[in-house]
């Protein structure tokens, strides 16, 4: 993250709308891109806005993808994201990419007009509490009423953003406060009472969970998006080496072990490898770092690791104990536990057991049990097979930006992730239509990298309104519609689990024009380069043709088969001892 630095003091403070405020205090802070659309009740911020370089705004086509697009920035460059709406639905559309920023612990600035304060609780026009409505998804929410209060909120804001574990802070401004004006006084520094992140862990627990994975003779080291967020990629990395086991990397913590290397199992839960989920199950020791126990990697959570001691690190004390009871609770900054234990490590890992059994176990589930996909006999394309080749093709240091359902899930098996921030996705929340505003606000921050969003046909209908802001802007993604003509992971659902009653899950109709819309035909009425792909033959040439146009957007929508499905699966209710391998493989299963 950016330090900022505070303008030198030197007489009396310059006098300053709340508007040139804002706008002051987010140059302070070292921000250079913000995503947004304007309304009545922000006017007085745009109008600001217009008169000044050292900013780039990004006008969206949808408020939701200004949020989304925020979060990709934060995602891909390390950096807060910012996003701005006006009052009323202009907030109300932000909504989403703000729970969606809280559930995967993303530093971003929601900044949102407001009516004039002597309007508020008249239900004037346009007013709605996005205040009280965002209490619940953000670290913190304020309302600024003064002009000379919008300095030390928005440092404020950054700092809790920032800070901790990471997360959305919502700045919603009275128009009057942004009209009004006041001495522009920048805070010395930002003291928070009752907000006092720990960074530093208590010795004698680091010390604990040295002496813990010594005496274990099945550890596993569960990482989750907590690793990232801590920049703890190269700490983590020497103490997996030093330890010996193996590891796992959640969907939020895809890189931050690459998957080529040795100890690194794959990704655990509903659609993680075998290895990594029966290795969890089995293990004697989970050494959680930066993890929160979701649901989708423990499955039932009674039956999830059952014999296995647990080592929680974690910034949030309120993750500790949440879901399953830690043996050593250690509550820091993971890269600086990780620090701290490196050298209890070394004291004593001549004492520490063999793995040798435990490995030739994993091993034994990695031969047997591989990553892989079968086509099927209807003669569309394969899913897996594309998005495979995409990966290979654009190699590790660009930018994979997914939807949600199943090409989301074939996007985190199928493509080898080895650094940090190339990969983007909605985890916590599910957001269906994040992937293309997520991949625009990737360009943004990183724009010398390749960056594709690998989108559904049912997502990619959601934001692609959002291909207009990137072609205006020059930021020239590239979009793969992995288009099965439904949405796909529901329709999985119901054919596992509902008799294969497939209740309004087709997007096409059986009958009829064949493309609703054509995507070809979209892309290229937003002046994409629009390309459709039907057969093996024609994939890697236009995959090769999407990374050789860098001019513009490129939109490439694949014909897949609707009944691929995504395996191994556990089913949302049951132990993960009940993985499925493939659908005809066991154990068998019943949905609970």
């Amino acid at each position: 993250m950016v330090t900022p630095t505070a303008p030198p003091k030197t007489g009396e403070p310059p006098m300053m709308t709340g508007s040139g405020a804002l706008l002051k205090s987010l140059e302070i802070l070292g921000i250079t891109d913000v995503f947004g659309l304007p309304g009545g009740a922000i006017m007085p911020f745009y109008d600001e806005l217009m008169s000044q370089t050292a900013i780039r705004h990004i006008l969206v086509r949808h408020e939701q993808g200004a949020g989304h697009a925020a979060e990709g920035y934060a995602l891909a460059k390390g950096q807060v994201g910012v996003c701005i709406a006006t009052s009323g639905p202009g907030a109300t559309n932000l909504v989403t990419a703000i729970a969606d920023a809280h559930m995967d612990s993303i530093p971003m600035i929601a900044i949102t007009g407001q009516v004039f304060s002597t309007l508020m609780g008249t239900d004037a026009f346009q007013e709605v509490d996005i205040v009280g409505m965002t209490m619940p998804i953000t670290k913190h929410s304020f309302l600024v009423t003064k002009p000379e209060d919008v300095p030390g909120v928005v440092a404020a804001a950054y700092h809790i953003a920032t800070t901790g574990r990471p997360g959305p802070v919502l700045i919603d401004v009275t128009k009057d406060c942004q009209q009004n004006s006041a001495p522009f006084v920048w805070p010395d520094k930002v003291d928070l009472p009752g907000y006092k992140p720990v960074q530093k862990a208590h010795g004698k627990q680091v010390q604990a969970a040295a002496e813990m994975i010594a005496q274990a003779e099945r550890p596993i080291f569960y990482l989750g998006g907590g690793t990232i967020r801590a920049n703890s990629q190269k700490e983590l990395l020497k103490l997996v080496e030093a330890v010996g086991a193996p590891a796992i990397t959640t969907l939020t913590a895809r890189g931050i072990l690459s998957d080529k290397h040795p100890q690194n199992l794959g990704m655990p839960g509903m659609h993680g490898s075998v290895p990594a989920v029966l290795g969890l199950q089995e293990s004697d020791l989970l050494i959680v770092l930066g993890a929160r126990f979701d649901d989708r990697v423990t499955g039932k959570v009674s039956e999830f690791a059952p014999h296995a001691k647990v080592i929680h690190v974690d910034i949030d004390p309120a993750e500790i104990g949440k879901i399953r009871e830690a043996d050593v609770p250690i509550v820091g900054d993971v890269r600086e536990v990780i620090l701290d234990l490196l050298p209890e490590w070394a004291a004593v890992k001549k004492t520490a057991k063999p793995l040798t059994a435990w490995w030739e176990r994993l091993n034994d589930l990695r031969e047997n049990f591989p990553l892989g996909f079968t086509d099927l006999d209807d003669g569309l394309l394969a899913p897996q097979g594309i998005i495979q080749k995409i990966g290979q093709m654009s190699g590790p240091e660009a930018i994979y930006a997914s939807g949600v359902g199943q090409h989301q899930m074939w996007a985190a098996q199928f493509i080898e992730y080895e650094r940090p921030g190339a990969w983007l996705n909605s985890g916590g929340a599910g957001t269906m239509g994040f992937a293309v505003p997520a991949a625009m606000g990737a360009k943004v921050g990183q724009p010398e990298r390749i960056v594709w969003a690998i989108d559904g046909d049912g997502c990619f209908q959601m934001t692609n309104q959002e291909l207009a802001t990137c072609v205006i802007n020059d930021i020239p993604i590239k979009v793969a519609i992995i288009n099965n003509s439904s949405l796909g992971m529901v329709r999985q659902w119901q054919t596992l689990f509902y008799d294969g009653r497939h209740s309004f899950t087709d997007l096409q109709p059986l009958e009829g024009p064949e493309f609703i819309p054509d995507f070809v035909k979209l892309a290229e009425a937003y002046g994409c380069l629009g390309i459709r792909v039907r057969t093996e033959d024609e994939v890697e040439p236009a995959i090769k043709l999407a990374l050789e146009t860098n001019d513009r957007t490129v939109v490439i929508d694949f014909i897949v088969s609707r009944e691929a499905m995504v395996w191994p699966m556990v089913p949302q209710g049951v132990g993960n001892s009940n993985v499925q391998y493939a659908r005809d493989h066991a154990p068998s299963w019943d949905e609970e």
